[in-house]
């Protein structure tokens, strides 16, 4: 079976940790047959690769099957949406898209089964991750009261935010740490417990930095369910902290750096609360922990999976549908900062379109880049 030919669209940071591994061979059945880039001097060093200044010229050679698409955020939908009408299997780095409307145009375009469309939510392949999935779709923790994830270990200096023009502004990224650094974790979330039914959220613009867009979030989360939570995170703290709690009928699960803990009730807690004869007494409990448990390949891992998928219909680990909720949850908790309102899920796509719209219109900001979304996102691809 011939390998997979990829390409890869976007050779800045990712894009070209992308390629490297490709041209290694360190992704089985695939080989690195095109790179894309509208800068001349990131397409130098892969001289014997084919090489293309736009994904136009790419999609027009027929150099390859399947493509990665690793740019700025606004074009993820333009190159995801031509690929694919190209006949192109896709793989698209997160965010699929800067907001719901874009995202549902960009998954719209996808009508054939057979051509694979995934996300880079490497963080699937996690062993830690993994287990906390399984105890919660076991039922391991009964019905889920309550989750909390604190995750301020992002810390961002002047520098980076200097690093490129389209960084930081609303017309580059389309937000901040929500739409840049989190949406691994928002993804995670909705992977674990699922989307909220509303949201309110507490962003805080430039607070650490000179950025015009979010550089801290605090977000009280509530679910159909009755469960409530609470998402933090932000660029501006050092050291940070990463952790994850989610609290269910039948126990606690804990996750901070490289210790997971499972501390399981003996009674469910309403249970033991409607049947207990004690004023203060608590149901017992046992404590499981784990530690050292194989982080996955995390990249790698989705990119194996991505061209088995291809090559032997094997089930997509991050399927590209799977990033629209990060995607609206993202731009529920925005939305909820910009009206100073709880915002409640599914969210209007057209309604948020346009509140980001005018937030790059009246950006005072001079940041601008090749890569800037449309004149009108509001009106993109509709």
């Amino acid at each position: 079976m011939k390998p997979v030919r990829v390409g890869v669209v976007g050779l800045g940071n990712m894009g070209s940790f992308y390629a490297d591994r490709l041209a290694k061979g360190e992704v089985g059945r695939a080989s690195l047959s095109a790179v894309c880039d509208a800068d001349a001097g990131r397409l130098a060093r892969w001289g014997d690769v084919p090489r293309f200044d736009s994904c136009e010229a790419m999609l027009a050679a027929r150099a390859v099957d399947a493509v990665i698409v690793a740019t700025p955020h606004y074009s993820h939908t333009t190159i995801g949406i031509a690929a694919l009408q190209a006949g192109l299997h896709v793989l698209v780095d997160k965010p699929i898209s800067v907001h719901k409307a874009d995202a549902l145009c960009l998954l719209a375009a996808h009508a054939d089964p057979r051509q694979v469309f995934a996300a880079m939510f490497n963080q699937r392949t996690d062993g830690y991750f993994l287990k906390i999935r399984e105890w919660i779709t076991r039922g391991e923790l009964g019905t889920i009261r309550r989750v909390n994830w604190i995750i301020t270990n992002w810390f961002r200096t002047a520098a980076y935010y200097a690093s490129s023009p389209w960084r930081a502004t609303w017309a580059g990224e389309g937000g901040g740490v929500l739409l840049n650094q989190c949406p691994h974790q928002l993804d995670l979330l909705c992977w674990l417990v699922g989307l909220p039914s509303a949201v309110r959220a507490h962003c805080y613009f430039g607070k650490y930095h000179d950025i015009e867009v979010e550089d801290e979030v605090t977000a009280y989360l509530e679910y159909d369910a009755g469960a409530s939570g609470v998402f933090i995170a932000g660029t501006g703290e050092a050291p940070g902290t990463n952790r994850l709690e989610i609290a269910g009928e039948l126990g606690k699960v804990l996750l901070e750096g490289d210790r997971l803990s499972f501390t399981r009730n003996a009674v469910a807690m309403s249970d033991f609360s409607r049947t207990t004869k004690e004023s203060f007494a608590a149901p017992p409990t046992e404590t499981i922990e784990f530690s050292g448990l194989d982080r996955g390949r995390q990249h790698l891992g989705i990119l194996d999976n991505f061209i088995a998928a291809i090559l032997d219909d094997a089930p997509l680990i991050a399927p590209a549908r799977d990033g629209l909720a990060s995607v609206e949850l993202a731009n529920a908790m925005l939305y909820s900062a910009f009206t100073g309102e709880r915002v409640r899920l599914p969210i209007d796509a057209a309604a948020y379109a346009s509140a980001l719209q005018k937030r790059i219109d009246d950006s005072s900001r001079n940041k601008t880049a090749a890569a800037s979304p449309p004149a009108d996102i509001s009106g993109s691809f509709r």
